[in-house]
């Protein structure tokens, strides 16, 4: 076979996944993803002895299987491949990335435009001064420009509309002001507590979906057995994250389409969630909540009980909101038909987390992946198929109520479970991560798919570690989404997305 299969959350040698030829390997994963149930979860490169090796993932979402294709190539000549993104447009995005880091040109993409401006591209002449925008001619046509410095509290990303009147008629969104290098310093900060907050900070609205999949990589590259109570334990905290940003959005949302009431409601309601992971671990946004190998903050029958009561006032709270907001004409006018996108295009650009189920894409780890406690629950995605701004509202409505009851669910489980999570801390230096290893971990987290892979070398050091947010796959919906709708619905499309900035620069 010219490919390993493997799972999610699972480590395998290095050197038991076939390394074939560039031209095996395009032919092979072409073949492989004509079927609508696989999609690419990662592929990139780095640099390995004297050679530049590539690893590809493909996600089975119908039988949970993981493909795990690699190829090499000498890492001092000029490569031109033949393009993947040719035949299955979802890998422009991994392409891109490629040729901005290594040089390599993929003949037929088209358009090899960077993706981050990396400190360490292969071509320091291509500045983001000097970003190749696509260009619309014609007397009734004009730009306007949005950024990179917002008003808000948003990091920086620049919009530039192509516009006849009103009417949007191509969106470019260039991002890569502020090129963090979050992977590499995972490669050069040793200490754990270092990697910890790292993982924290790939991006602050997202903090347990991205330290729980760094924890689980390195739990199986420590070669840590995975406890029970612990990822039902995770999988609270990954719902209550859900619930906080959800809720927070439609605030958002409605600030946006003037419903002053949905604002000021949902913007309180998020209040009591995120105060309950204070009182839980000390910090509003998650951080140290999440360790390697172990609880810190032990869930203690108290503070389930003190949970128990914060649901049962956000819920009775919330439902009345929702259906006030879910019932206005004046709010249902600005967001039924507006950012539509189909599910053609969803495919095509490898859409995932809320976006791709707007257009009834059944995308989501949680069921076709599962990891922690979701392989022991039987989860139903929602999904819509109207694929506009309406559908994204009502996921979010009905996937709130869902991490509710997956909650209530988990709590009543706590009690019966009769192993419990570890709880005394870790000393990482008395361990020692398994040499020559590939591990990959896939959460769905309120974004969508994350994707964390790393790889060790023969010392058992860190080689590469590599993560994927869900916005590398969804800045392009957005883009599509906007087109033919007047210049005033983006902060709406925009919003329904809610995409991350410093998840995509890395």
């Amino acid at each position: 076979m010219n490919y390993l299969l493997t799972k999610n959350n699972t480590t395998v040698d290095l050197n038991a996944i076939p390394v074939i030829s560039y031209d095996d390997f395009s032919t092979d994963v072409s073949l492989l993803v004509q079927d609508e149930n696989r999609h690419c979860v990662t592929y990139y490169g780095w640099k390995h002895l004297e050679v530049l090796k590539f690893i590809c993932a493909i996600a089975d979402d119908a039988t949970a299987a993981i493909y795990l294709f690699s190829y090499e190539l000498n890492v001092h000549e000029k490569h031109h491949l033949a393009s993947l993104t040719h035949h299955i447009f979802a890998f422009h995005i991994f392409e891109r990335e490629i040729h901005e880091n290594f040089g390599i040109y993929f003949t037929d993409h088209p358009w090899l435009k960077p993706v981050r401006y990396a400190y360490d591209r292969a071509d320091q002449n291509n500045t983001i001064a000097n970003y190749p925008f696509f260009k619309i001619t014609g007397n009734e046509i004009h730009e306007v420009g949005v950024g990179p410095i917002h008003a808000g509290v948003i990091e920086p990303g620049h919009f530039r509309f192509m516009c006849n009147g009103e009417n949007v008629l191509h969106l470019e969104i260039q991002l890569g002001f502020q090129h963090k290098g979050t992977e590499n310093l995972f490669l050069t900060k040793s200490k754990m507590s270092q990697r910890h907050l790292l993982a924290e900070s790939i991006a602050g609205d997202t903090v347990v979906g991205h330290a729980y999949t760094f924890a689980r990589n390195m739990e199986q590259l420590y070669g840590i057995k995975e406890n029970l109570k612990l990822e039902l334990i995770r999988s609270i905290a990954l719902e209550l994250e859900r619930i906080a940003v959800h809720v927070g959005n439609l605030s958002a949302l409605c600030t946006d389409v003037a419903y002053q009431l949905g604002s000021a409601v949902f913007g309180a309601l998020r209040t009591p969630i995120i105060n309950y992971f204070q009182w839980w671990c000390g910090n509003r946004f998650s951080r140290t909540l999440i360790r390697t190998g172990y609880n810190p903050y032990p869930l203690t029958p108290a503070l389930c009980d003190r949970l128990v009561g914060v649901l049962d006032d956000f819920e009775k709270k919330y439902i009345e909101m929702s259906e006030e907001m879910f019932h206005l004409p004046s709010v249902l006018a600005r967001l039924e038909r507006s950012g539509i996108i189909t599910q053609e295009q969803m495919h095509l650009v490898g859409a995932v987390g809320v976006p791709a189920r707007a257009t009834g894409i059944k995308r989501d780890i949680r069921t076709s992946h599962p990891f922690a406690y979701y392989k022991h629950v039987k989860y139903e995605p929602v999904t819509q198929i109207a694929g506009d701004t309406l559908s994204h509202a009502v996921i979010r409505d009905h996937e709130i109520k869902k991490s509710i009851t997956l909650i209530r669910t988990f709590l009543s489980l706590l009690d019966t479970m009769p192993i419990s999570e570890p709880q005394q801390k870790i000393n990482y230096q008395t361990l020692a991560l398994k040499p020559n290893q590939f591990s990959i971990a896939l959460t769905e987290s309120w974004r969508g798919e994350i994707c964390h892979t790393a790889v060790t070398n023969a010392a058992g050091e860190l080689e590469h570690y590599k993560i994927k947010d869900p916005s590398m796959h969804n800045w392009l919906a957005l883009a599509l989404a906007v087109r033919n709708n007047e210049i005033s619905d983006f902060p709406i499309c925009n919003k329904t997305f809610d995409l991350s900035y410093c998840g995509h620069d890395l």
